[in-house]
């Protein structure tokens, strides 16, 4: 008479092990059955997978994996399996919770609080508080796969900082194979500034529509001679005089822009001097925000505008955002700032009921400038009097001083 045994246990494991997992993301089932008594036990099962309470299995294979290519949503899982030979069936397995969250979406932060000098470091941070298994993409200038820097950790070190480094960036975080990505975080904008006076841009604004005339000269610096525009374009540096314009002394005219011109220009000169750089977008849209290419100073009037492609809408209204955020409705079109902060500093663009949005543009806040000379210009128009008795004490002094040069004589 044959003995009984005690029926062999299914367990069920989950790959990769990381919780919780996203939508979308593949996830795979391992179900084994452990035998203690009989090596025999150990072979000609066929598997089946169960979710919930139900009793119906959802897959049943010879292979003892079930992969779920696109997790969808949360519920318990559990596993047993089946033979002809005796037993016929194992215990089931324990149940597994599958936890599926939304796909996340990471922040992206500087170690650099507004523009960087050249030649300083700028470590960019891509924070993603969820789970682990994680490696991080780097986009610049456009969210292009392609393009995409990989790096094992959440930071990227720009050890030292040059004027094609500003600019536009974005992250993501990828795991697992094939890999599963999460969303883009936002944009975050990296001013680069340098010493020397700023390329001139005609017309003087940060977004332009395609086939429209651009100028962009040198000419503003202190000595022009030797200048020339120098542009980067997905980790493209080039000249003007390599095809994308026509170069007349330090000045780069584009006669008809395209959506390929959207980067970031500067002046370089020939012993590798660098003017602060600029962020231009050129969109095939039909709006575009007219704000500034340079930084505005603080306390300074700041109005942006809401420009179209032709034919222009009837209606101008506009709403005005910052950071994503409604600021301003305008009937005009135009929005004004009549006295700008730092607080001001931010990503900007603008929205037509019937045309749609502009690109956004990021518009950077300087310091105001302070000299002696502006100090007593603001002294003389508060008070003429207050300076005159300043020089009328300064004579004062030294007329009592020549009696006692005269004794040393």
């Amino acid at each position: 008479m044959q003995g009984t045994f005690a029926l062999p246990t299914a367990t069920l494991t989950v790959e990769p092990r990381w919780s919780p997992v996203f939508t979308g993301e593949s996830v795979t089932l391992k179900c084994e059955i452990q035998s203690y008594s009989y090596w025999r036990y150990q072979y000609n099962w066929g598997y089946q997978w169960y979710k919930g309470s139900s009793r119906t299995a959802v897959y049943q294979s010879q292979r003892n994996t079930f992969t779920i290519r696109s997790a969808a949503d949360q519920d318990q899982y559990w596993c047993r399996g089946e033979r002809d030979n005796r037993p016929s069936s194992s215990r089931p397995s324990n149940p597994v919770t599958l936890t599926v969250k939304e796909k996340p979406k990471p922040e992206l932060t500087s170690s650099h609080k507004g523009a960087a000098q050249i030649g300083n470091p700028v470590v960019l941070y891509c924070e993603l508080d969820q789970s682990a298994g994680w490696r991080f993409y780097w986009s610049k200038h456009t969210q292009s796969p392609e393009n995409e820097i990989k790096t094992k950790t959440h930071s990227y070190t720009i050890s030292s900082v040059s004027v094609s480094d500003g600019g536009q960036y974005w992250c993501r975080a990828g795991r697992g194979n094939p890999v599963y990505y999460t969303h883009y975080s936002d944009a975050l904008w990296i001013n680069v500034t340098a010493v020397t006076d700023s390329l001139t841009v005609s017309p003087s604004r940060a977004q332009h529509l395609v086939t429209d005339p651009l100028s962009l000269s040198c000419d503003g610096q202190r000595d022009s001679t030797g200048w020339r525009v120098r542009y980067t374009h997905s980790e493209k540096v080039s000249d003007c005089s390599s095809g994308w314009g026509s170069v007349t002394g330090s000045t780069c005219s584009i006669s008809s822009l395209s959506t390929s011109h959207t980067g970031v220009y500067w002046c370089e000169s020939e012993s590798g001097e660098s003017s602060n750089p600029v962020n231009i977008t050129v969109t095939n849209g039909p709006v575009i925000l007219d704000s500034p290419v340079h930084p505005v100073t603080e306390g300074d009037p700041l109005t942006l505008h809401c420009l179209y492609r032709d034919p222009k809408p009837s209606d101008l209204t506009a709403e005005f955002y910052k950071d994503g955020s409604l600021l301003q409705t305008q009937t005009t079109g135009e929005m004004t700032i009549r006295t700008v902060s730092k607080s001001d500093e931010g990503l900007y663009h603008c929205r037509h009921p019937e045309k749609g949005e502009s690109p956004q543009s990021w518009i950077s806040v300087r310091g105001a400038s302070f000299s002696v000379f502006s100090l007593l210009s603001s002294l003389m128009a508060a008070s003429p009097y207050l300076l005159v008795s300043i020089v009328l004490m300064v004579k004062c002094c030294r007329a009592r001083a020549k009696p006692d040069e005269l004794n040393t004589v």
